[in-house]
């Protein structure tokens, strides 16, 4: 990421090429949501070192569902100064990622937290929303948008 922008991108062709040609895949780490859909078929969307959301990349960019990739685009600039996203705020700060409680990782910090579901319950595990779709929260429903 510190590379010159001429140089990163033609790194990341040459990344993309090598993976097509030599039919390999890349575990591509980042926090630049532009990188990630020029880089990647599928997104995974990780909090306190658990995945909170998984998704072909258009989709979960189009439609996230977890309300911490909703706070991550939110923060994205769009190019389009007529069009305004609505910013989603996360409270808080950080919870100790070291021995952390035994209850969804994003509960402090989460506009959504319920404490009788969210705060009484281990991390939830992934499930399966939308078709392909996975997401790590008690309080998302299948098809939810």
């Amino acid at each position: 990421s510190m590379l010159d922008v001429s140089i990163r991108i033609s790194v990341m062709d040459l990344m993309l090429k090598l993976a097509e040609r030599l039919d390999v895949s890349y575990l591509y780490i980042t926090h630049d949501l532009a990188v990630a859909r020029y880089m990647c078929d599928r997104i995974a969307v990780m909090y306190l070192g658990k995945i909170v959301e998984l998704a072909p990349t258009e989709d979960l960019l189009a439609n996230p569902m977890h309300p911490y990739t909703k706070a991550l685009l939110s923060a994205v600039p769009v190019p389009d100064p007529s069009y305004k996203r609505p910013p989603v705020e996360i409270k808080g700060g950080i919870s100790k990622s070291i021995n952390p409680q035994p209850r969804c990782r994003f509960y402090d910090r989460c506009p959504m937290a319920r404490e009788d579901i969210c705060g009484p319950q281990d991390h939830p595990p992934l499930e399966e929303k939308a078709p392909d779709h996975w997401v790590a929260c008690y309080l998302v429903d299948k098809q939810s948008a």
